[in-house]
């Protein structure tokens, strides 16, 4: 595996909440220059939407055996702006602050309005991240001609329905 990999991802949960799946593809291309995917998804009985994307994430860096420069694609802005990016183990500060991730560790998890959510999939989250090479997190429109990003939600949505 290359020291470089995309992971797309996204989660679906209908209704909200209720049963859900989450999906994640993974690309990387060899020191021959030959592109190799990987396709991972799953579902849950009772949960939320927000979960299901987080679970993609989380499901895709765990993934991958060693520390790489992850590239990470989700339509959930919840997630891209909770994570931001990361080099070298530490939050990379953009636009003057970084991802919220970073502020609910150091407040014992918690946010400015009250109980957060999923605290233990966000820690989860906060080591995956800090143990990688970087981590860029983009955000692209859902059900916008991404391709890859249509192909997880097709993959999330079969894993709801167990199909």
């Amino acid at each position: 595996m290359s020291n470089k990999v995309d992971i797309y991802t996204d989660g679906a949960c209908e209704p909200n909440p209720g049963k859900g799946g989450w999906a994640a593809i993974l690309q990387f291309t060899d020191k021959q220059g030959k592109l190799h995917e990987k396709e991972l998804s799953g579902n849950e009985e009772h949960t939320t939407n927000n979960r299901m994307e987080m679970l993609a994430v989380i499901k895709g860096i765990r993934a991958i055996k060693y520390p790489c420069h992850l590239t990470i694609y989700s339509d959930s802005q919840y997630v891209t702006k909770a994570i931001g990016d990361w080099y070298d183990g530490n939050p990379k500060i953009a636009f003057k602050s970084e991802g919220w991730i970073v502020n609910w560790k150091k407040t014992g998890w918690k946010r400015k309005g009250g109980q957060l959510k999923n605290v233990e999939l966000w820690q989860e989250l906060y080591e995956l991240v800090k143990a990688q090479l970087s981590v860029r997190m983009i955000w692209v429109r859902g059900h916008d001609d991404n391709v890859l990003n249509e192909r997880c939600d097709t993959l999330a949505v079969k894993a709801r329905l167990g199909v």
